[in-house]
């Protein structure tokens, strides 16, 4: 466990140094997230997160091929397969971030990565149902391509708000590195050594050391290139953990976490694939293409019920972590005992989704988080409303005002400049009554 820590740790390092690095090069070379109608960002952002990402995998995974302890899981080219689809993706992800792909060309670009690595030894061969072995190398390969390019499109679907993809991956890797590694001590007193053991903990890594520039108010995006990449060695994991549990291992409440190894890639990536899944369905309703951008994702109906920013991407990790660590759960408890905690997740869950507190927490709103202090009273109904003082509250003079007193305006304050957005000054429930300012989070 103690070097799966340490390459965590240094993927996290490397990613976070190098990010930095990364904004430069989409600023040098135009990787720029332009402000679209479906988008919830008001400001131009660097979109090349990936590129930080790819080089803390590419460490990470130079250094654990140095290590003794995990010698055997470099002893075929599975490893290098993965780092290469990696880097394949995150190159089309760049391309796309820079002259906005059409989707055919993505595919391909998919298709070319998701194959790299299956000729490098990671294939869905055998399902560990029944002793279900694949033998045709045709569909064996046709299989891997379809699950590595799900896995990629679902994680790029969900990525539309600020730390929300970077965060859902990083806890659903922890659930599923938890799961292989447990897994592993069962099947094998000796060697705790294992390929989805050393990508999910570099993956988690990376992740972890990005989210610090990416959660809101995000100074960089990780862009296609970042997106794809993740859901890369999310599914390059999931595929190499198929057909390493031999039957008859694990028996009874526990066979069907051992024998049904994408069990947990499907709860890890239940919401991106949930989202993917009535996006299409949607879109192609309505008579559109698949891959036709809109405002209707399931980030951009949590910010619809009256959460912030911050707030609907807490929530969502929650359900992430509901989902991922139930499952994850099967391979040490009975399933009765796993399906009662996790109903009583699920509850607070919902409660934190739709009931009385989704509007509660302070450090959650994003007036806090972008002006680091709390928002002035808000004006009488009908005043016009205040601009926030350039002075911090701390340093203001005090107030003689009771603070149920409405907030007094001079005439200065009363006038704000054409255009411009007062950050803090509404009410946290006026985005119900459509009072609320049109700040970079609020639904049009």
């Amino acid at each position: 466990m103690r070097v799966y820590l340490l390459l965590m740790l240094v993927a996290a390092a490397v990613t976070f140094l190098t990010t930095p690095f990364a904004r430069w090069v989409a600023l040098k070379s135009s990787a720029i997230s332009a402000v679209r109608a479906r988008d919830v960002h008001s400001v131009p952002t660097p979109r090349l997160g990936g590129l930080a990402m790819l080089i803390g995998i590419i460490v990470s995974v130079l250094l654990a091929s140095q290590m003794p302890f995990l010698a055997g899981v470099f002893d075929d080219r599975q490893a290098w397969g993965i780092v290469g689809g990696a880097a394949i993706v995150c190159a089309l992800g760049w391309a796309d971030d820079k002259w906005d792909l059409d989707w055919v060309t993505k595919l391909a670009g998919q298709v070319l990565a998701a194959g790299f690595m299956a000729l490098q030894g990671v294939q869905l061969i055998t399902m560990p149902i029944a002793g279900v072995t694949i033998t045709s190398s045709r569909i064996s390969l046709l299989a891997t391509v379809l699950v590595v390019v799900i896995a990629m499109n679902a994680v790029n679907f969900v990525d539309g708000l600020d730390g929300l993809a970077a965060g859902i991956i990083a806890i659903g890797g922890t659930a599923f590195f938890l799961y292989t590694y447990g897994l592993t001590q069962q099947v094998s007193v000796d060697d705790y050594a294992t390929l989805p053991s050393v990508m999910l903990a570099v993956m988690v890594g990376v992740c972890i050391g990005f989210l610090p520039h990416n959660f809101h108010p995000a100074s960089i995006f990780m862009g296609d290139a970042g997106s794809m990449l993740i859901g890369l060695v999310m599914a390059g994991a999931a595929i190499s953990v198929t057909g390493n549990i031999p039957p008859g291992v694990m028996t009874g409440a526990q066979a069907l976490p051992a024998f049904i190894p994408l069990l947990l890639p499907v709860a890890v990536l239940m919401l991106p694939l949930l989202d993917m899944g009535l996006a299409v369905i949607r879109r192609l309703a309505a008579g559109k293409s698949p891959m036709a951008p809109d405002r209707m994702h399931l980030h951009h109906r949590m910010l619809a019920l009256g959460h912030s920013h911050r707030r609907a991407v807490v929530i969502l990790y929650v359900w992430t972590a509901v989902f991922a660590f139930s499952a994850a759960a099967l391979v040490q408890w009975e399933w009765e005992i796993v399906l009662i905690w996790t109903t009583v997740f699920v509850v607070l869950a919902l409660l934190a989704t739709l009931g009385p507190l989704r509007n509660r927490g302070r450090f959650l709103d994003d007036d806090v988080a972008l002006s680091g202090q709390v928002p002035r009273v808000p004006a009488a109904v009908g005043a016009p409303a205040a601009v926030p003082s350039a002075v911090p509250q701390h340093a203001a003079a005090p107030s003689t005002q009771a603070p149920s007193t409405p907030a007094r305006t001079t005439p200065a304050q009363s006038e704000p400049a054409p255009g411009a957005v007062p950050r803090g000054t509404a009410p946290q429930g006026a985005a119900r009554h459509g009072t609320a300012p049109k700040t970079k989070e609020t639904v049009e």
